[in-house]
């Protein structure tokens, strides 16, 4: 045990009957019930996140017992064991009760926005050039292997991304170039269905990452954390539902999650068959669910 955890314990009269080590914490039984002990990530001011959101009635966050510099110590929250598709349901009505309570509007400059659009913009660039690469030398080769064969057969569709990514990013800017603010939320930054739990109450856990920004990116976490486990064009309708995107946040969190991810070419063929076969499985999902939400968005105004 750890020589700041053990002084914690003492420090709270704790006499510890079992360890547990799980997902980079420990836990540890005592007479007194058990305890999460975690080190402190980058951001060192949860107090404050949680103090922030106690004050826009938000509490659904485990309750902090002790800390020393570099352990938080927390009571231990035993999850309910629930279908994981029930569990992306109440993480998303939990998200935007979170986004709907921590809501404000903060003025920007048009330098914050032309640094999102350059960056973006970079990046579609940089992947039409990586891809436009690839293929020429796939094309070039006698025999392709199965890896290259999966590139050059959906290539046309790699370039579909790329190429909606480019329109959509060009008209979010068109869209955002004269606005003086921005809608903002206290995001919690890292989605996932294990920072989920539910007993008296939902929780989320693991708020070290947490700031103020676009509500847009917790979706974007979400989506990309466990985009083949859930119907997330459903998901999405639901959030909506609740906390309606505008239509810019729309655009731009399509952008982000059209963009398509780089697939590496210097590997074993078999590593780089399941590699590349996953990138596949996220672009179409991915073009699928944005399509189909479009339409079902459109049909409701």
């Amino acid at each position: 045990m750890d020589k700041e955890i053990r002084s914690i314990v003492r420090k709270n009269a704790l006499v510890p009957k079992k360890l547990t080590i799980k997902n980079n914490v420990r836990i540890i039984d005592t007479e007194k019930g058990s305890f999460v002990f975690k080190k402190k990530g980058n951001n060192r001011n949860v107090d404050n996140i949680y103090k922030y959101l106690t004050s826009r009635a938000f509490d659904y966050y485990p309750n902090k017992i002790d800390e020393t510099d570099e352990y938080e110590m927390y009571e231990y929250i035993e999850d309910y064991n629930e279908p994981i598709e029930q569990k992306a349901v109440d993480i998303i009505n939990l998200l935007t009760l979170l986004h709907s309570k921590t809501t404000f509007y903060k003025e920007v400059d048009f330098d914050y926005y032309k640094e999102i659009y350059e960056e973006l913009d970079g990046r579609i660039t940089y992947l039409n050039n990586y891809y436009t690469d690839l293929i020429t030398v796939i094309e070039a080769s006698i025999y392709m292997s199965p890896s290259d064969y999966l590139i050059a057969r959906n290539i046309g569709k790699i370039y579909g991304m790329l190429n909606y990514c480019h329109y959509s990013l060009e008209k979010w800017y068109e869209k955002i170039k004269d606005k003086k603010k921005m809608r903002v939320v206290n995001i919690h930054n890292n989605v996932t269905i294990d920072h989920y739990l539910k007993k008296d109450k939902p929780y989320f856990i693991s708020w070290n990452k947490s700031k103020i920004d676009s509500p847009i990116y917790d979706l974007l976490i979400f989506y990309k954390n466990h985009y083949l486990d859930f119907d997330f064009s459903e998901l999405f309708l639901m959030y909506e539902s609740r906390y309606r995107l505008t239509e810019d946040e729309r655009l731009l969190l399509f952008v982000y999650m059209a963009l398509p991810p780089k697939m590496e070419v210097n590997e074993r063929e078999y590593d780089l068959c399941k590699k590349h076969r996953k990138v596949l499985d996220y672009i179409y999902k991915t073009d699928a669910l944005i399509a189909g939400y479009n339409n079902k968005i459109n049909t409701q105004k």
